[in-house]
């Protein structure tokens, strides 16, 4: 019979997810987009960069990238032209979170581009949208500050803004001054991740992203790999349960089962030399003798 846990990537199940850090692979978040056939290639450093078969959706896996933006997904409306849109991972950021949007993209890519080229719609607050999932799983609107909408969770471990207004179209794609920024972890300290979407991301894109970062549900890891900042703020819980304690002398005493009472002295039955009625010879008949 197989092992369920053994095919679990870790040791121990992270709570909550978004103090889980990265598994530092990028595999399973690359796989919905290779599924597809979409063309991996490689530079001299390690980089790995990934390009739909139309050539307008780019992405890019960035180990030896020139700052913390280990991931960075762009779109494209004129393959020539600046980015319609741009999502940005950092390295810590945990990867399902990665994942849940690259298998969003795919299934976006493969619906046709009124779907992974639709911007949001001002008009009916289509935006807002993507902030459902953490307003249903116990996140907190902040206190507002001036053009910025602000979600927390109750721990004030994981939060996302929402800037209004007109931005710059080039910060957006490189800085943190985006349209969603979203980030988790201790504030202090390399554990800290965070990811951004600039303006025009299809919502059900960054909804993907937030329904995976309030989510429920735990993340495996190992717990030795994870770094010092999380392990003290995270609850674990080990994938394979302790074995029960070897019960003590007393243990087995109290549980074994009791034996019936033994018969006592009186209830034996014993041979008696003396005669009982029953046994005893017939009476002589009375009478003279002849």
């Amino acid at each position: 019979m197989t092992d369920p846990d053994a095919d679990i990537d870790g040791d121990v199940y992270v709570f909550p997810r978004y103090l889980a850090g990265s598994t530092y692979t990028g595999d399973p978040a690359l796989e919905p987009l290779l599924a597809l056939g979409w063309e991996l290639t490689y530079d001299d450093l390690a980089n790995v960069y990934v390009t739909a078969p139309d050539r307008k959706i780019r992405l890019g896996y960035l180990p030896e990238g020139d700052d913390d933006g280990l991931w960075r997904i762009n779109a494209y409306e004129d393959r020539f032209g600046p980015p319609t849109w741009g999502v940005t991972f950092n390295d810590q950021c945990p990867t399902e979170f990665v994942t849940a949007f690259t298998t969003a993209l795919a299934a976006a890519y493969q619906a046709g581009p009124e779907h992974y080229l639709a911007p949001p719609d001002p008009a009916d607050l289509d935006a807002f949208h993507a902030a459902v999932p953490l307003i249903n799983r116990g996140w907190k609107i902040q206190h507002p500050r001036w053009g910025v909408l602000e979600l927390q969770t109750p721990d004030g471990m994981a939060g996302i803004e929402y800037a209004q207004g007109r931005l710059d179209a080039e910060k957006e794609l490189t800085t943190l001054q985006a349209r969603w920024y979203l980030r988790g972890g201790p504030k202090s300290g390399y554990a800290r991740w965070y990811a951004t979407a600039s303006t025009n991301t299809p919502t059900p894109l960054v909804t993907a992203i937030t329904a995976s970062v309030s989510d429920p549900a735990p993340l495996p890891r190992w717990k030795d790999q994870m770094l010092r900042g999380l392990r003290e703020n995270a609850q674990l819980v080990s994938v394979t349960p302790p074995p029960p304690p070897v019960p003590t002398p007393l243990d087995v005493r109290r549980t074994a089962p009791r034996r019936a009472p033994a018969l006592t002295t009186r209830s034996v039955p014993r041979w008696s030399t003396t005669t009982t009625p029953s046994a005893a010879l017939p009476a002589r008949r009375s009478g003279p003798h002849r």
